[in-house]
């Protein structure tokens, strides 16, 4: 497998896990829209949502606009 096909691919991955982890995050706050909670409750579990969210899409979605730069030594 050549230098670019790995990018690629690796990119292709970064890409399903950020989807996958959104289809998981909308599951969980249409959750807890259906929960009798409170609205402090839903409120803080809420922000913990969006903050763990925003901790784990961020890097993967950084790591994808990150731009390429290379070593002559790489293949």
């Amino acid at each position: 497998m050549g230098l670019e096909e790995r990018r690629q691919t690796i990119k292709a991955q970064r890409e399903q896990l950020i989807s996958e982890l959104e289809t998981l995050y909308m599951n969980a706050f249409e959750r807890l829209g259906q929960l009798d909670l409170g609205e402090g409750a839903v409120a803080r579990l809420t922000q913990l949502l969006l903050r763990s969210r925003e901790a784990a899409i961020t890097p993967l979605q950084e790591e994808i606009e990150k731009p390429i730069i290379t070593s002559p030594g790489e293949q």
